[in-house]
């Protein structure tokens, strides 16, 4: 059924992302999936990676070991951008179409009334793209 499952990953909060990795992980053993790990970074030094170079390694080491915990295979793509935060829907959405995904798992937040104003990243992506997006809320513990 899903083929390319693409999960969007921020590599500053990859412990907020965990729920999202794990569905993510077990969608594409049950499919048989590859999973397509996407990231925005700036082009300047950040938190991160001193460069976008650098951030794509620690990217492509990220999904090596997601795809040896989920036995599954993994692919990377990084978009560099001046400003991450203003980019980040309009890249997700043009990443579908460049990595081929059939599906999209996003980890996302419990609802909050600043969404009527500012409505999440995965909504943007739902409405913008023709592939289903499962979108992961952290647990309630």
């Amino acid at each position: 059924m899903y083929h390319r499952i693409l999960v969007p990953v921020d590599l500053a909060h990859v412990g907020a992302l965990e729920r999202a990795l794990n569905v993510a992980g077990d969608m594409a053993q049950h499919y048989e999936a590859e999973i397509c790990y996407v990231s925005v970074t700036p082009g300047t030094p950040g938190r991160v990676a001193r460069s976008p170079k650098e951030y794509e390694e620690k990217l492509k080491v990220f999904a090596q070991e997601q795809g040896q915990r989920h036995g599954r295979p993994v692919s990377t793509k990084v978009y560099v951008s001046a400003d991450p935060v203003a980019d980040l829907e309009d890249l997700l959405v043009k990443s579908v179409k460049d990595v081929g995904a059939d599906l999209v798992v996003m980890g996302t937040h419990l609802p909050r009334k600043l969404d009527a104003i500012m409505p999440s990243h995965g909504g943007k992506v739902a409405r913008q793209t023709d592939v289903s997006v499962f979108l992961v809320r952290p647990s309630r513990a």
